[in-house]
């Protein structure tokens, strides 16, 4: 498996990718969010720091759950976005 592997999630096993973005700041917000909710996660970051690209498949950030808190997660995910939808 490639580190690189093109602009789509690494498969890693037993964890699915339930966030993609551009941006550290959403995605650790995100984490944080769902620490609190008690969802394990992990960040997996493709930004190529050594050249500060932040556009195309060298600048996302990846935030991975374990399989079984996909559904939990994802409604987490989805009720945090509606409260920052909110706030706009």
């Amino acid at each position: 498996m490639s580190f690189f592997g093109g602009g789509k999630p690494n498969e890693i096993e037993n964890w699915v990718c339930v966030m993609e973005r551009s941006s550290e700041f959403e995605v650790e917000m995100a984490k944080n969010y769902l620490a609190n909710q008690k969802i394990p996660s992990n960040i997996l970051s493709k930004r190529d720091s050594a050249h500060g690209l932040n556009i195309g498949e060298m600048s996302l950030i990846y935030l991975y759950v374990p399989q079984g808190f996909e559904k939990k997660a994802r409604k987490a995910l989805a009720e945090l976005q509606d409260k920052l939808d909110e706030d706009e």
